[in-house]
């Protein structure tokens, strides 16, 4: 059996991670880039990056295909990486190539200066 942190470990070991900033420049620059917040309703509630769209992590799978296309550039977001690791593995099974998760998630996302929508 393995704990939360080893799955966690796991996952950001296989996929692609990207801070905050590059994330802000990306769309800064207009590149063609859909953020993803997968926190809980209730954290997006009380603010989220400007630009990101929400899909919670419970539902992610159900959701993605109707509301992303598979060629997208996708980032997710989470309040600090992790459940956006998780989630990014879980994209890269379902097919989408271009996926990365946002090392340091919401918190870096403020800390940097991004735009926070409530």
């Amino acid at each position: 059996m393995k704990t939360a942190q080893q799955l966690i470990a796991e996952a950001k070991a296989s996929i692609t991670e990207v801070t905050a900033r590059e994330v802000q420049d990306r769309l800064a620059a207009g590149a063609p880039l859909v953020l993803i917040d997968v926190r809980e309703q209730n954290e997006w509630n009380l603010g989220h990056a400007a630009p990101a769209q929400y899909i919670g992590r419970g539902v992610l799978e159900s959701q993605i295909e109707s509301r992303v296309p598979r060629e997208a550039h996708v980032v997710l977001m989470c309040a600090s990486g992790n459940r956006s690791a998780l989630s990014a593995r879980t994209l890269l099974d379902m097919g989408y190539p271009n996926v990365a998760s946002m090392a340091g998630g919401f918190r870096d996302w403020i800390a940097s200066g991004g735009a926070v929508a409530d």
